[in-house]
């Protein structure tokens, strides 16, 4: 299905080398923040206390935020759990208090503002499992990078892969850049983002490459950089379909998911913008400059047509 289809291809590897350096420039700085400001981990990384608190009716979580917030206790996670009548509250550790003290004073301060709140549980979050957690994190975004590569490279060519998981690491250190730039709070649904950007930004890569890898195989007159241009263009209204509706239902979760959604909707909308950016002007400039070629993609592909009427007599078939 396509909106509109490009009669001219659109020469993108001609500026490939300008946007390239913009690119480098956007991942060194990110890489600065991360080192100079370094993440605003939240409560399942750092510990700190949870607490689940029951209403008689539907809780009004913005009051409950105004009620915790005015004991001066900074970044709490607030939200539904399970059912509109239960809230689910996470604070980080507070110096000089306990845990219990901590649950105390926000009952306090809840009951005066609703009698009918029921403290149900509350937890204490250690650091030895925020540390857990941010092992077991880093691990499962080692695992997905190999993952991607392997996959990359039996199903493509190792060029192929080097192009797109430099791209897609492109993504993520430039979402953890803006999360340390602004000092946004990383959690855990930001971490499942993180993951899922790689996994949507890899699969327009895979849509460029198999679309190279087709012309490689009609074209046989034309250069790497044509082909890679002509790809690009052809998929552009797809890109479009996709990334637009995608781009639509994230921004419908950021501007009205409310605090919870927040910061999830947040990476996934930075990392969708850069995975279209990045799978065009990155991952198929590096394939471009790694010098992909027929010859690497056509298998068993050496054999020339030696036919005097064929037009593309000489060249591989």
């Amino acid at each position: 299905m396509e909106f509109f289809k490009i009669r001219r291809d659109i020469p993108f590897m001609r500026h490939a080398l300008v946007f390239n350096l913009i690119s480098l420039a956007t991942f060194l700085a990110a890489v600065f923040f991360l080192f100079s400001r370094g993440l605003h981990l939240s409560v399942e990384f750092t510990g700190g206390t949870l607490m689940q608190v029951n209403y008689a009716q539907s809780a009004d979580l913005n009051s409950v935020r105004s009620s915790v917030a005015a004991l001066g206790f900074t970044d709490v996670q607030v939200q539904n759990f399970g059912t509109t009548r239960d809230v689910l509250i996470r604070m980080p550790a507070a110096k000089g208090a306990s845990s219990a003290q901590q649950s105390d004073k926000v009952m306090a301060a809840l009951k005066s503002a609703d009698n009918t709140a029921n403290l149900l549980r509350t937890e204490f979050v250690g650091p030895q499992v925020g540390d857990e957690l941010a092992t077991d994190g880093l691990k499962a975004l080692a695992f997905v990078v190999v993952g991607i590569m392997l996959y990359l490279a039996i199903r493509f060519e190792w060029k192929f892969a080097v192009a797109a998981i430099i791209a897609n690491l492109h993504d993520v250190i430039i979402i953890l850049g803006f999360f340390a730039f602004f000092q946004w709070e990383f959690s855990l649904p930001v971490l499942a983002a993180v993951l899922a950007v790689l996994g949507y930004s890899v699969n327009e890569s895979v849509v460029i490459f198999d679309r190279i890898r087709e012309n490689f195989r009609r074209f046989r007159k034309m250069t790497s950089v044509e082909i890679i241009d002509n790809a690009i263009t052809s998929t552009i209204s797809r890109t479009i379909i996709t990334h637009g509706c995608t781009q639509l239902m994230v921004l419908s979760m950021l501007l009205f998911g409310g605090a919870t959604l927040h910061y999830f909707a947040l990476a996934l909308t930075i990392g969708i913008l850069f995975g279209i950016y990045s799978s065009v002007f990155v991952a198929a400039a590096i394939a471009m400059w790694l010098g992909i070629s027929r010859e690497d993609l056509v298998k068993g592909g050496v054999k020339k047509s030696d036919d005097p009427n064929d037009p593309n007599a000489g060249a591989l078939v």
